[in-house]
């Protein structure tokens, strides 16, 4: 590859990776927002929590928007594509106005400060690292699904030492994914500055919002102080 080519591919993949963070902090903000104001409302929290019907409604809303999103995101309009992810932030923060409700702000801001320095460090990693991350990403995939399955399990039993294990293994997991997803929304480069673009920036959003997400809903596992 010739130096002026290395170079427009550079520029490309800074673009590209501009974008995907200013639609993960866009999401972010409106899931922060929608959070705080739904927490204010004791009318709307009990309506979405005091039923468990509503509260599983609102829970396969959400993975039904990011399956869909994933699945056909080729097919939609960038409009489109625009709307449902800013859809899903909305409805993930009126799903996480409960953690306003158990834990005091306080320690809430300082664990999406720890969080986005994690965060931010990973994906510095990732995106700068000259190591091919890519056997990661089976490992984290397998380690996600134990994940989920030992969480819907804990739901039951309830035991404290699974859930600890859960918790440990849940930030490793997406602190993993975070430096994983990074290299792979890099490696999505395109000649074209086009709509397709636009819509891969989306989708790589997407990814690094709910890695960031859960990273930290764990985190708070941990440094949350509870009301």
């Amino acid at each position: 590859m010739t130096t002026t080519s290395l170079t427009q591919v550079q520029t490309v993949q800074i673009n590209l990776m501009q974008k995907v963070y200013v639609w993960m902090c866009t999401a972010l903000l409106i899931t922060a927002a929608t959070a705080y104001v739904v927490s204010g409302s004791e009318a709307v929290l009990s309506l979405i929590f005091s039923s468990k019907v509503s509260f599983y409604v609102l829970l396969f809303a959400q993975l039904g928007l990011v399956w869909y999103l994933t699945a056909s995101i080729q097919k939609l309009t960038l409009n489109t594509a625009s709307i449902l992810f800013v859809i899903y932030s909305f409805l993930t923060g009126v799903t996480l106005s409960s953690i306003f409700v158990v834990y005091t702000s306080a320690s809430i801001a300082s664990t999406f400060v720890v969080t986005a320095a994690t965060f931010g460090a990973m994906s510095l990693y990732g995106y700068y690292t000259k190591r091919d991350l890519t056997s990661w990403g089976n490992l984290l995939f397998m380690a996600l699904l134990g994940l989920i399955i030992a969480s819907v399990v804990n739901l039951f039993m309830n035991n404290e030492t699974i859930y600890w294990i859960t918790t440990y293994a849940g930030v490793l997991i997406f602190v993993g994914l975070t430096a994983y997803d990074t290299q792979k929304i890099k490696a999505l480069v395109s000649v074209e500055d086009n709509e397709q673009t636009q819509k891969l920036a989306i989708l790589g959003a997407l990814s690094l919002y709910l890695d960031f997400i859960n990273l930290f809903l764990y985190l708070l596992r941990f440094l949350g102080r509870k009301k």
